[in-house]
């Protein structure tokens, strides 16, 4: 193995005095584990972080010899969001569901075209991606468990059939349902914000900790539960962020709040 590709790095760690584990998503060869010599050096430390886009070369004398990994960066994500702690947050879920849950060498082209568009949205302008981004990292969840074999059905109702008003999922089979067939078992089934049926909505912290809620519920269950381990830490602290920032939306009047996506304030109803 030797070749040269752009690859996301999704985690580093000690090794040795001067070297780092890193691991890296490629297109061509999914998740691949490796060692960077001088990778803990000062200039190696600028290239091998969670979140930079980097031109890799991965090279690998036999099956069984370990990866060596080289390379520069091509687009510093994490070093951009450092005045933008959501966005931040985002970029490190990200990179931390990524290495967790998916296989080493195995191709995922769609998946790494979706990871490589969230970075460059969350890196492009961080004061947008604060207010906008939050949207397309749950849609990256969704496309996670779509890749991983455990995607959600959300074209039409399990019940009826129909397209329209679809308003809830089933927490057992991952398939939506509408308002109005929902309504008896309502309180058994997960929320389902309407951003992720319209990309031109960008919805507001509490339709965010709602998506979070649907989403993590597979992901716990199906991507960690079946192996009996916890989400990932900076996942959970992601919650928590937007959690807080739902609160802190619902204690502020009507009148006196603010669309994510505008900056205007929210008309007063009636």
């Amino acid at each position: 193995m030797d070749t040269e590709a752009p690859a996301l790095v999704v985690f580093v760690g000690p090794s040795g005095e001067s070297g780092a584990r890193v691991h890296v998503l490629t297109e061509a060869d999914g998740l691949v584990r490796g060692l960077a010599y001088g990778g803990a050096s000062r200039a190696g430390r600028g290239v091998w972080q969670p979140g930079n886009v980097v031109k890799t070369r991965m090279q690998r004398r036999t099956e069984s010899s370990p990866c060596r990994l080289s390379g520069e960066v091509l687009y510093g994500c994490t070093a951009r969001l450092f005045s933008a702690p959501l966005a931040m947050a985002m970029a490190v879920a990200t990179c931390a569901l990524a290495d967790a849950t998916l296989p080493e060498r195995e191709p995922c082209p769609p998946l790494f075209g979706e990871t490589i568009r969230l970075m460059t949205f969350l890196g492009y302008d961080p004061v947008v991606a604060e207010r906008e981004a939050m949207p397309q990292y749950i849609r990256w969840e969704l496309a996670l468990l779509r890749t991983l074999g455990f995607g959600l059905d959300l074209e039409n109702c399990a019940l009826t059939g129909q397209r329209d008003g679809l308003a809830y999922v089933s927490p057992r089979s991952g398939r939506a349902v509408s308002a109005a067939a929902a309504a008896p078992w309502k309180e058994r089934l997960l929320p389902l914000p309407s951003f992720l049926l319209n990309a031109d909505e960008t919805g507001t912290p509490h339709d965010w900790a709602q998506g979070l809620r649907l989403s993590g519920h597979f992901l716990a269950r199906d991507a960690f539960g079946q192996r009996h381990l916890p989400l990932p830490a900076a996942r959970q602290r992601l919650v928590e962020r937007v959690e807080k920032l739902a609160a802190e939306e619902a204690s502020i009047p009507t009148g006196d709040r603010t669309d994510p996506a505008t900056g205007a304030q929210t008309p007063e109803p009636g």
